[in-house]
């Protein structure tokens, strides 16, 4: 099994309760305030995202969920959740403009930050489905860096499949057009492919550095051996 976080059980658990509360105090207080404003499209993204929460708690103990994957899915609903309940000038946080970076197309704004972070998240939680099925060491890390890659940009896909029903339950919601779908997927790559980077560097390279001294000290053994089956030949 490859490496995955240092904490032991009993800090796990109680790092699994605490972004419980986390989760449980987002989804109801911005619950209640897209209720009081009959915002019917984040009241559907309530009900998905307390979907994947059930889900990820019902396997928790059968998934190697890493503590980076979970801490980054709570900030993603937060993220998501506030995007529809902060009002900044009039406008949702989601259209705000936080860097300008073309005269063209609408980008950087708080809704592609969004996606970045949510699916280098979505990344994550592919990697821990998988811990399990990997073999140590990674043969081919670059297989397996295109896998993860593409699994976080097909779940960033699923996701606009997700809006595009909650454009047709709620017609009047402000998910956008074709140049915000085609937007949402280019963050959505640069997340997964930031995710990417995070695994490699958090734990695929302690899982090589871990085989390196493995295979370090396996050389000092057989050294060692050589050198004392020659001594006792003299």
């Amino acid at each position: 099994m490859l490496p995955t976080d240092t904490l032991d059980p009993l800090e796990m658990q109680r790092a699994h309760k605490v972004l419980l509360v986390i989760n449980l105090a987002s989804i109801v207080g911005f619950g209640l305030l897209f209720l009081v404003r009959l915002n019917y499209e984040f009241i559907i993204y309530v009900g998905v995202i307390v979907f994947f929460l059930c889900l990820i708690g019902i396997s928790i103990n059968k998934v190697d969920y890493t503590l980076g994957s979970l801490v980054g899915l709570t900030v993603w609903s937060a993220l998501h959740l506030a995007g529809g309940g902060v009002m900044i000038g009039g406008g949702r946080l989601y259209n705000v403009m936080l860097i300008r970076l073309s005269e063209t197309y609408p980008v950087w704004r708080y809704d592609q930050l969004v996606h970045m972070w949510g699916f280098g998240a979505s990344t994550l939680v592919v990697f821990s489905l998988l811990t399990r099925l990997l073999r140590r060491p990674v043969r081919n890390p670059v297989a397996l860096g295109i896998v993860l890659v593409m699994a976080g940009l097909g779940l960033g896909a699923f996701n606009e499949i997700v809006e595009f029903f909650v454009t047709i339950c709620v017609p009047q919601s402000g998910v956008g057009g074709y140049m915000n779908t085609a937007l949402d997927l280019c963050a959505d790559l640069i997340g997964a492919i930031l995710g990417l980077l995070y695994i490699r560097f958090r734990y695929l390279g302690k899982e090589n550095m871990q085989q390196a001294h493995g295979s370090g000290a396996g050389r000092r053994d057989r050294d060692g051996s050589e050198t004392s089956h020659a001594q006792s030949r003299v």
